[in-house]
């Protein structure tokens, strides 16, 4: 059955790619306005600094322990390994020979210097949408970095995905190069924050889900990043993150300090804020967060009754609950102090379970930002419960309070211990 999708997958590929070939090229090119745009002053290497900043380039174009932007971070996904490359300006290889609109190319229609097509895990589908003046100004950033010689490993994808028909097969199915357009019906600040959302933020690279072939519509309605066992949840739906009641005060302060009233990022996202929300200023926050709230809410749909957990289960959860966790959150979930509620917390209580599972494992932790120094945490729990405990006492905290969702096996958590933090 396997080997049958698989040709099935390839046949379909294939004809899409001579397609693709046949039509190409297809892409846009918007000239600088001025050679000004992208010189090396000090007001376009700080207006790039930041931009980048917004992107979160570093978080992975810098290998763990690495030198900023030189490459060789790894991303495993369903298709096999792909690997950050080098974007210093050293020559040989890094960026160093490139033009400006070289760089406008690899960002807005995801080509490289040299022609090939460039693999969507670098996410231009999103930073097409960045306009020629950021684009520039982010060159004459990275051109001011120090030059770091580091070959780039080359990618490790399994066939046909390591084919460049392939890639142009997929490009003309799931890419359509265009600049973020201003949407005349909304106010500037509402479309300052689409423009960091959809564009140099691309939230949807982790928070949509994505297909067998690995592309995103951009809902941001939630999806699965199997690769790295975590659950991005959805933005829209009331369920799960949607932020449409929140705030705006409160979403700038989670996306700045990581932590807000009744709520704080971790896994994934404490990255992203430590490395990059947190450096935006606040009136490009309250951007977002009008962006956000702004988001229509996901249909709320019938989502099926959980299964019930067994009462010895229960029983034993509320035994490991009131050993590892009343302490801190409660003996009704309620919270104390700078410890949230579990009492209908929606991270809990996600169709899937993931994150609640990372969680008991290995700890969760805000960031330290500048805002928030030094952050509470959770300690892990990963080296003291075996497999069928955290199954059990995740099924507690699920079912109990007024929770209601599905029990968790020992199968499920033995799937997430094994997989990598990064």
């Amino acid at each position: 059955m396997k080997r049958r999708l698989a040709l099935g997958l390839i046949a379909l590929l294939a004809a899409l790619a001579v397609a693709a070939a046949l039509a190409w090229p297809r892409e846009e090119f918007i000239a600088s306005a001025s050679n000004a745009d992208h010189a090396a002053t000090a007001a376009n290497i700080a207006r790039g600094a930041y931009l980048a900043r917004a992107g979160d380039c570093m978080a992975c174009h810098t290998a763990r322990g690495g030198v900023p932007y030189a490459g060789g971070r790894a991303l495993d996904t369903p298709f096999g390994r792909l690997v950050a490359p080098n974007i210093t300006p050293e020559p040989t290889t890094g960026i160093g020979n490139w033009t400006p609109d070289d760089f406008w190319r690899a960002l807005h229609n995801g080509k490289s210097r040299d022609g090939r097509l460039l693999y969507p895990a670098f996410p231009y589908t999103a930073y097409t949408k960045v306009t020629r003046p950021d684009a520039d100004a982010l060159f004459a950033y990275l051109r001011s970095l120090p030059p770091v010689r580091q070959p780039n490993t080359p990618h490790a994808l399994d066939f046909p995905y390591n084919q460049q028909l392939t890639l142009a097969g997929w490009r003309l199915l799931y890419f359509r190069p265009g600049v973020q357009q201003i949407d005349a019906a909304r106010d500037a600040r509402w479309n300052r924050g689409a423009y960091l959302v959809e564009g140099l933020g691309h939230c949807a690279a982790c928070h949509s889900p994505r297909n067998r072939l690995g592309a995103t519509g951009g809902t941001l309605g939630g999806g699965l990043i199997p690769t790295i066992g975590w659950y991005a949840p959805s933005l829209t739906s009331e369920t799960e993150a949607g932020l449409g009641k929140w705030s705006e005060a409160h979403i700038v302060q989670l996306l700045g300090t990581g932590v807000a009233p009744g709520a704080s990022a971790t896994g994934p996202m404490a990255e992203v804020v430590a490395q990059s929300l947190q450096f935006l200023n606040r009136d490009d926050l309250g951007a977002m967060a009008v962006y956000l709230k702004s988001l229509p809410p996901a249909p709320a749909g019938e989502r099926p009754a959980p299964a019930p957990a067994l009462e010895q289960e229960m029983q034993a959860g509320a035994k490991l609950y009131g050993q590892h966790c009343a302490a801190c959150h409660g003996e009704q979930g309620e919270g104390k102090g700078p410890y949230p509620a579990l009492s209908g917390n929606r991270a809990l209580t996600l169709a899937e379970p993931v994150n609640a599972i990372r969680v008991v494992l290995n700890g969760g932790f805000a960031p330290g930002t500048a805002g928030n120094p030094r952050p509470y945490g959770m300690p892990p729990f990963g080296h003291a419960l075996q497999d069928a405990e955290v199954a059990t006492l995740v099924t507690y905290l699920r079912a109990s309070w007024g929770n209601a969702a599905s029990p968790v096996s020992s199968a499920d958590v033995n799937r997430y211990r094994s997989v990598p933090l990064d």
